[in-house]
């Protein structure tokens, strides 16, 4: 069954709802059509996985207790089919640790009925805008970064608050995980987002012109200058300007970097007049700022000034549960840019990119995909292109034992931190006795006081 929105305006996503209840399957439609999707409503797990064959579908609503394959085991099939399609599981009958097992599965999020109309929008608003492909409404700030991670919505939420006002901000993270993303996202949000973004590495050019493209110069202030040229500061006024790895910026560029936040002031090179400049100033950094203070590398002074507000973004690593999406969505990109026909993943390909190590992070996963795309011929990306992409070797993988002790030590480290070191409630999700999981916890040197907080 299929219904339209009863106004005209375009559909923004494609749902399938799926439950043997006739009645709430009806209910749950027509208030997902009353927002403006699309609806598919099916009453089994079999017809909705014969419907997502037949249909592009942006989001699954489903019921857990249903005859024949229920909730998690539909959830399973799509999983394994439709890699970083969103599942929203409802159920009369959850509990807690089933919650846990399924969100820990990767299920999106566990509904609990009855809910209201409300939640239930909130929620969908909520998987849909973790793709990146449908932003919720007054959310579309944040569209360009794709996530369903606790983590990274916590640093979201900071960055939005800190937007509104006009702080200087410090983005700290490893190469790769986005920085240059949030400071978009952030300055999209400002009161300064009507303003021009402007971005410069400070690590990217030699220290003569780093400061000509910070400062500007005049005509003839150095051989080559053949007119005079507005600096980034200026071409920023108004708006924000991103210094994307502050931590390589040269010693005496600091210097006048400072004077220039501190009075609002820039000199071009070459120049004897001050020119009053109005930028908000976003930076970035790989490195430990506070460290390189401390091994006279960076300005004291000039550090308190960029560190006024800290956002830290996680490393892939730690928000593994995004790359199912990430890498849906940098297949979609890739494939349309490429004009290839890889549309979806292979089970094992999701898999290999789940268990591979990112020290390179969220860029490195783009790249691996973008070679799997270029090297592609069919609609589904296989593993045996995603092992080319990661440049895998056998020698590297070590044996089947200590494989087994990694996945184990980290199912271990999964479980405390998602109970809080809780060591019963952790031994009873893991289905051992405490006496079985303490025996785990030592084998590992894992102490669960670290996990309390």
């Amino acid at each position: 069954m299929s219904a339209q929105p009863a106004s005209d305006p375009p559909a923004r996503a494609t749902i399938l709802v799926v439950d043997d209840d006739p009645a709430l399957l009806r209910v749950v439609a027509m208030r997902l059509d009353m927002e403006g999707y699309a609806t598919i409503a099916v009453d089994s797990g079999a017809q909705a996985l014969t419907r997502l064959a037949l249909s592009a579908v942006d989001l699954v609503l489903t019921d857990l207790r249903m005859t024949g394959m229920d909730g998690l085991a539909l959830f399973d099939a799509i999983a394994k089919r439709y890699a970083g399609l969103p599942v929203i599981i409802m159920t009369a009958h959850g509990t807690v640790p089933e919650a846990v097992t399924a969100t820990r599965r990767g299920v999106f999020a566990f509904l609990q009925k009855p809910f209201e109309a409300a939640a239930l929008i909130a929620e969908v608003r909520r998987a849909l805008a973790s793709s990146g492909r449908f932003a919720d409404e007054g959310e579309d700030w944040r569209s360009d970064i794709c996530t369903r991670s606790p983590a990274m919505e916590s640093v979201l939420r900071e960055a939005k608050l800190v937007a509104s006002t006009d702080a200087t901000v410090l983005i700290r993270g490893q190469s790769g995980t986005g920085k240059e993303l949030l400071a978009r996202a952030l300055h999209r949000v400002s009161p300064r987002g009507f303003g021009a973004f402007v971005a410069v590495n400070c690590g990217a050019m030699p220290e003569h012109l780093l400061e000509s493209e910070l400062f500007g110069h005049v005509k003839g202030a150095f051989t080559g200058a053949v007119r005079d040229h507005a600096g980034l500061f200026q071409a920023a006024n108004g708006g924000t300007l991103f210094l994307d790895e502050i931590g390589d910026m040269p010693a005496p560029l600091q210097v006048k970097l400072l004077r220039a936040v501190q009075e609002r002031r820039v000199r071009p090179v070459g120049a004897v007049q001050d020119f009053a400049v109005d930028v908000r100033l976003v930076s970035a950094t790989h490195r430990d700022l506070a460290d390189e203070v401390k091994q006279g590398r960076f300005r004291e002074d000039l550090y308190y000034r960029v560190n006024v507000v800290t956002l830290v973004l996680p490393s892939l690593e730690d928000r593994r549960e995004d790359i199912p999406i990430l890498a849906s969505r940098f297949l979609r990109e890739i494939s349309s840019r490429y004009r290839r026909g890889a549309a979806s993943f292979a089970a094992d390909s999701i898999e290999m990119l789940m268990a591979a190590d990112w020290p390179g992070n969220v860029r490195q996963l783009h790249n691996v995909i973008e070679k799997a795309v270029a090297l592609s011929t069919g609609t589904i990306v296989p593993a045996a292109l995603i092992e080319r992409a990661l440049d895998r070797r056998t020698e590297e993988l070590g044996s089947l034992d200590s494989a087994k002790q990694a996945f184990e030590r980290d199912y271990v480290v999964q479980l405390l931190k998602q109970t809080r070191g809780n060591v019963t409630e952790a031994a009873r999700l893991a289905q051992r006795n405490r006496s079985e999981f303490y025996s785990l916890m030592r084998r590992h040197e894992l102490d669960p006081k670290l996990f309390k907080d």
